[in-house]
């Protein structure tokens, strides 16, 4: 296993941990409070799931092979 594929399968599975995190954290009572009032999630429950998703996709971009 090269250290880029290491590396991407690292970023990828920090993503899903980043991911795991913004989902639960907009299920707590509070942000479904905050977001039936104002309409959206807190600015860090957005972070949280959209690097999640940005850091799982650029991750798994890395790991998988090359068509070279």
């Amino acid at each position: 296993m090269t250290p880029f594929r290491a590396l991407g399968i690292a970023v990828a599975v920090a993503g899903s941990v980043f991911l795991f995190f913004g989902l639960n954290a907009s299920d707590a009572p509070l942000a479904q409070a905050s977001e039936a009032l104002t309409g959206s999630y807190s600015n860090h429950t957005l972070w949280y799931i959209a690097g999640g998703l940005g850091a799982m996709i650029a991750g798994a971009s890395m790991a998988l092979p090359s068509r070279r």
